[in-house]
């Protein structure tokens, strides 16, 4: 049925609104279709989970129908009058049709394909068959063999025609003022609502949509392809970063050089104490006194007193370091032993693998999981991954629910906000694991009002909230101390990246990503001290299921901390390029060849390359490093992230 609006004067956006909701509906109904066809790989989703499936798929279909749209949207929302012209609108129709056709065409594609990758179509596809000369062929043989699937797109092109002229568009019989008033208004109220569906919300907080917040609303990684629609997942990672597998060692040689599959200790008991690990915002190893007391002659103080004193009592590390520069970087790192490569981890194509994390080992030991984050639940992606690496309780700022402690740009103040989290912890049954990550010590690098002045302000902005941050730290420590679970557990405080840096000691490669790790047991008279061995955030994960006793096999990149065995190295990509740290060396490499050596221990400030002075100290880290690439790239591919 066609509708005539010749006198309403917002009779374009009237169609551009029925569309949209229609190209939803149609979306819905894809997905539900790749659902029934692929059922039998999703043996395990129940009819609830389904349905929240359906709802979080319309987050990821609006942003692909506004991608495929942008053109014609464009086209029908423009404040000119010649818009309404005849021909005009039969090139919108068209335009209409072979994009969303194009869309349909991709989603019926996944139908047939995704048994045989078990993801969404990325990117990739097109550097995958761009060396192909037989494309013509691999067409024809799909046509014959999922004739079926074709008869579909043929019949849903049909109902993108009959979409595409739901509505007759006419020109309205006076063009006055008001109408290009109305016009421009809501050309602007358009973009408006463009911005905020395609980045997936309007928040400060909020990062543009990906591949993995669908895991908000799955239990396990391969579900999140049914949230997820095949456009969106071409479209975000068009300049995805794809590994290449590599063969540089036997499988053999490869577990003796670089082994990630973790074997249980045998000589311990599992202790089933609590587990809180606390991920502090850009809390640089800069900022620490207690961890700088060479710098300055011995003067200078930091902007932490409260952790200055926690690591007297506490067992940490002089050479420690992020795995990447950003807070995105720093949970896969910490939770899941998995560092990233190139790019993000969970912004990834490999962001659906199945991976091992401290939450899922020890939740299914019987361990209450839980962790806090006091931004709007779904910032930075944080709530998607914790469900993702199995915490089965997020706290946020909505579980707040008071917005009087709102700093006014990312969430709740730290100071109240872990007070909230200490008293949460108290309902909690133990043993539990939980996770914290604060947000004070951020851009626009404010206190609140009444601590403004209470804290030295120093050279950088960062550091006078970094000081009301540990001030936030020792009121929650404070409060723990008096509860009945605070003897029984393991803190782990860590920062998730470095920042700016001040002192010439951190404006140099290696310790521009150089951070405090720092393992405490308030009943552990033996984890006291500091060491020189080389820790990275990967590292946590091993060393506390070590610590722990855990008596099962499981996989991680990182090493033991507290293992004697010093024959570990640390890595990082930054913006392509490898940071290899091995002994006292570090080498920055492209992947194909070493850039540059260091000898941090005789060369602090990185002034004496020597790349080619010391050609055995570079066979020997390339020996790692290349161990490192192939197990890392070839796991990543193969969706090999777990112990066997």
């Amino acid at each position: 049925m066609k509708y005539r609006l010749s006198r309403n004067l917002v009779n374009t956006f009237w169609l551009l609104t029925i569309q949209f909701l229609l190209l939803l509906l149609l979306y819905a109904l894809l997905r539900v279709g790749f659902y029934i066809y692929n059922g039998s790989l999703f043996s395990n989703v129940k009819t609830d989970d389904f349905f929240l499936m359906l709802w979080g798929g319309i987050k990821f279909d609006v942003v692909a129908l506004l991608y495929l749209n942008v053109l014609y949207i464009l086209m029908q929302a423009i404040p000119f009058s010649f818009k309404y012209a005849r021909g005009y609108q039969k090139i919108a129709q068209w335009l209409f049709i072979i994009t969303n056709s194009f869309g349909v065409a991709l989603n019926l594609i996944d139908y047939a394909y995704y048994p045989f990758t078990l993801k969404r179509t990325t990117g990739t596809v097109f550097s995958q068959f761009a060396n192909e000369e037989n494309l013509g062929k691999l067409a024809f043989d799909f046509v014959w063999g999922y004739w079926g699937l074709v008869l579909l797109f043929i019949a849903l092109v049909f109902v993108v025609r009959a979409i595409a002229r739901i509505v007759i568009v006419y020109r309205p019989e006076k063009l006055s003022f008001r109408f290009y008033t109305a016009h421009a208004a809501l050309f602007l109220l358009v973009a408006f609502l463009f911005v905020g569906g395609v980045r997936g919300g309007w928040a400060h907080s909020t990062r543009p949509i990906t591949l993995s917040n669908a895991g908000d609303y799955v239990r396990n990684p391969e579900e999140m392809n049914i949230v997820l629609n095949t456009p969106f997942s071409i479209l975000k990672t068009l300049k995805a970063v794809q590994f290449e597998e590599v063969h540089y060692y036997t499988e053999e040689e490869l577990k003796e050089i670089y082994p990630v599959i973790h074997q249980p200790n045998d000589t311990a008991d599992f202790k089933r104490m609590n587990v809180v690990i606390l991920i502090l915002e850009s809390f640089a190893k800069e900022h620490i006194g207690a961890l700088n007391k060479d710098i300055q002659n011995g003067n200078y103080k930091g902007y932490t007193p409260f952790l200055d004193s926690l690591i007297a009592e506490s067992y940490t590390f002089s050479r420690s370091f992020a795995n990447g520069r950003k807070s995105i970087d720093a949970l896969p790192s910490i939770i899941t032993g998995i560092p990233s490569i190139g790019e993000p981890f969970v912004l990834s194509i490999y962001s659906g693998n199945k991976t091992t994390s401290m939450a899922k080992l020890l939740g299914d030991e019987g361990y209450e999981t839980a962790f806090f984050h006091g931004a709007p639940n779904g910032s930075m992606g944080f709530s998607a991954y914790m469900q993702l690496a199995g915490v089965q309780r997020y706290f946020g700022k909505s579980e707040y629910n008071n917005d009087k402690d709102f700093d006014g740009m990312w969430g709740i103040w730290d100071e109240p906000f872990m007070q909230f989290m200490a008293k949460e912890l108290n309902n909690l049954q133990q043993p539990f694991f939980t996770g914290f990550f604060s947000l004070s010590s951020h851009h626009p690098f404010k206190v609140p009002t009444p601590y403004e002045g209470k804290f030295p302000k120093g050279p950088l902005p960062v550091q006078e909230p970094v000081g009301y941050t540990d001030y936030a730290l020792r009121q929650f420590f404070k409060t723990a101390s008096r509860t009945s679970w605070f003897k029984n557990t393991l803190f782990v405080i860590c920062a998730d990246h470095a920042t700016v840096s001040h002192l010439p000691e951190y404006k140099t490669s290696a310790n521009s990503v150089a951070i405090p790790i720092i393992f405490y047991h308030p009943d552990d008279k033996n984890l006291r001290g500091v060491s020189d061995k080389l820790v990275q955030q990967i590292d946590i994960m091993p060393t506390v299921m070590n610590y722990l006793g855990y008596d099962k096999p499981y996989f991680s990149f990182g090493f033991d901390a507290f293992s004697d065995d010093r024959n570990n190295f640390l890595v990082n990509n930054i913006n392509g390029t490898y940071c290899f740290f091995q002994d006292d060396y570090f080498m920055t490499h492209d992947g194909e060849k070493p850039l540059s050596l260091f000898n941090l221990k005789e060369d602090r400030f990185e002034q004496h390359d020597l790349l080619q002075a010391n050609p055995q100290a570079v066979d020997r880290l390339e020996r790692r490093l290349r161990g490192f690439i192939q197990q890392y790239n070839n796991r990543m591919i193969h969706d090999d992230l777990v112990a066997p």
